[in-house]
C-alpha cells in the first residue's frame, strides 16, 4: 500500500472509532450498577430469587457473548413470525424498526449488558463476602442503619478490593467490542474487514488491531494509578 491509501484508509477507521467506544461506554452505564443489583439479589436469602439470579447468572457466562448477540438481534423479528405469538407481545414489538441502526445498537447494548453484567455480579459479590461480618456488627453497635454500614463503611472496601478484577473485564470488554461487527453493527472491526478486499492487504486488520492495543493499554495505566491511589489499609 502506498502512503496516499495508507492516510486515507486510517482517516477512514477513525470515522468508525466512535461506534466502538459508545458500545464500550454504554455497556459499563448499564452493566456495573445492573451487575450491582444482581449481586445483591444472588445474597438474598428469599431462595427462589436467589435462584433465579444463579440461572441468569449461569446462562450468561455459560453461553458465548456471541450467540447471545445473535439471539438479541434476531429474536423480535422470530417473535414476529411465531403464529403462535401472543397479540399483547406482537402488538408491543410491532412498531419496532428491526432494520434501523437503533435497533441493532440496542440490541448490541442489551446483550453486552446483560452478559457483562453477570460478570459484574460474581466480582462484586466476592467483594461484599470478602468483608469480615464483625464490621457489620460493630457498625451496628454504633448505631449506623444497614443502608449507612452499607454506603459508608463496606462499599469503599469492596470498591478497592474489585477494582483489579473489574479492571480485567473492562479492558477484556474493549476486545469484545469487535463482536459486533458479526451482527453486523458500523464498527471499526466491520469496516476493517470490508476494506481487506478493496486494498488486498490486511493492513486495515493490523490498524484496528492497533486501535484495541492502544486502548487497552490507556485503560490498563488508569486502572493501574487507581489502584495505586486505593492502595490503602496497609
Amino acid at each position: 500500500m502506498t502512503k496516499e491509501q495508507i492516510g486515507t484508509l486510517f482517516k477512514l477507521m477513525l470515522d468508525y472509532i466512535p461506534p466502538t467506544l459508545k458500545i464500550f461506554g454504554f455497556t459499563l452505564l448499564w452493566a456495573i450498577p445492573l451487575g450491582m443489583i444482581v449481586a445483591l439479589l444472588k445474597m438474598c436469602k428469599f431462595k427462589p430469587i436467589s435462584w433465579l439470579t444463579n440461572i441468569y447468572i449461569l446462562i450468561m457466562r455459560g453461553t458465548p457473548l456471541l450467540l447471545q448477540l445473535f439471539v438479541a438481534h434476531y429474536s423480535v423479528p422470530y417473535i414476529l413470525q411465531w403464529k403462535s405469538c401472543p397479540a399483547f407481545l406482537h402488538n408491543l414489538l410491532d412498531g419496532i424498526d428491526i432494520r434501523s441502526s437503533s435497533y441493532t445498537f440496542n440490541m448490541i447494548l442489551l446483550a453486552f449488558a446483560l452478559n457483562y453484567a453477570a460478570y459484574f455480579a460474581e466480582i462484586f459479590r466476592g467483594g461484599i463476602e470478602a468483608i469480615p461480618k464483625g464490621q457489620y456488627e460493630a457498625a451496628g453497635a454504633l448505631g449506623f442503619s444497614r443502608s449507612q454500614t452499607f454506603f459508608r463503611i463496606i462499599l469503599p472496601q469492596v470498591i478497592k478490593r474489585v477494582v483489579p478484577a473489574s479492571s480485567n473485564e473492562i479492558i477484556t470488554l474493549v476486545k469484545d467490542t469487535s463482536l459486533a461487527s458479526a451482527i453486523p453493527y458500523m464498527e471499526i472491526m466491520y469496516i476493517a474487514k470490508k476494506q481487506v478486499p478493496t486494498y488486498a492487504s490486511l493492513m486495515p486488520l493490523f490498524m484496528a488491531g492497533l486501535f484495541y492495543f492502544v486502548f487497552a493499554t490507556v485503560l490498563t495505566l488508569i486502572f493501574g494509578y487507581i489502584e495505586k491511589k486505593l492502595n490503602y489499609y496497609k
